[in-house]
């Protein structure tokens, strides 16, 4: 399955002002893509790519003053096969944890895991270790948190989320991975482009969130807000949680001023194919 992917971001810039933008796929889908993906800036500024310490793929740059413009379009190749599930994927013990995933246990901006020891183990600590107990704490997360535009803010925590119960769906996932970390699961955020594809048709397109979890020796995708399998993930950027994956960040001021994005599965033709 083919599809296609890219982005449309103006903002206002005010004055001289370094951003940084994680607006490539992930290394990890490199080499699915069909197009080159390269991020347009427009007006043209020089611009250096980089890999962060989660290995995300960057690039910074410095806007001038006056109207900015990213934008990208490009194809990748996707399996089509809904996100992987394996039912019998066990804990991994704290002290058999890679040392580079260790960071993935501790709190972090949007994860107050010290504040959910017991709160976890209350609700979770009865469930089997492994799979089921990261699933019912996806079933717990969803179940309980509504979801609605209208509750999102820059500063909500996982702490502030089970208090209130309604959030946007980073929120679903930071609460997600706090209480994954609290039970000693290693988990961490993950933002990239996931379509209305094998599901419903849903509103305006966004860039979407969901977590990640450590379980027996490589990360599989969960995800809170939607809590089932889904076609067509691409991964941009992980990290500790949404403060670590911002899709830009501006060190000055700066005006959003419009935002679109592009997921959808290329149908081939009978023409196209012929002319192959």
């Amino acid at each position: 399955m083919q599809i296609r992917i890219g982005y449309q971001i103006e903002f206002d810039v005010h004055a001289v002002t370094p951003m940084v933008a994680l607006l490539h796929v992930h290394p990890s889908r490199e080499r699915d893509l069909l197009e080159p993906d390269t991020l347009r800036i427009e007006p043209g500024v020089e611009a250096t790519e980089y890999l962060d310490g989660f290995g995300n793929r960057c690039t910074r740059f410095v806007a001038q003053p006056g109207p900015l413009r990213l934008a990208n379009s490009t194809l990748i190749e996707d399996s089509g096969l809904p996100d992987q599930v394996d039912l019998h994927a066990r804990e991994v013990p704290v002290g058999e944890v890679p040392s580079e995933y260790l960071c993935y246990l501790l709190n972090s901006r949007y994860c107050e895991v010290d504040r959910f020891a017991n709160i976890a183990y209350e609700l979770f600590g009865h469930v089997n270790p492994g799979w089921a107990r990261v699933q019912a704490i996806c079933d717990w997360v969803h179940g309980k948190v509504a979801f609605g535009y209208p509750h999102a803010r820059p500063t909500k925590s996982a702490l502030d989320v089970y208090t209130e119960r309604v959030g946007v769906c980073r929120d679903f996932q930071h609460l997600a991975i706090t209480f994954c970390r609290a039970m000693n699961i290693p988990a961490r955020y993950a933002t990239g482009y996931l379509g209305d594809i094998g599901v419903p048709k849903g509103g305006a397109m966004d860039f979407s969130a969901w977590f990640e979890v450590y379980l027996g020796d490589r990360w599989w995708t969960l995800d809170a807000r939607h809590n089932q399998p889904r076609i067509g993930r691409v991964l941009m950027a992980v990290g500790r949680d949404a403060s670590d994956v911002a899709i830009t960040t501006s060190f000055g001021q700066t005006t959003l001023t419009q935002f679109s994005v592009v997921t959808d599965e290329v149908v081939e033709t009978a023409s196209v194919r012929a002319g192959e």
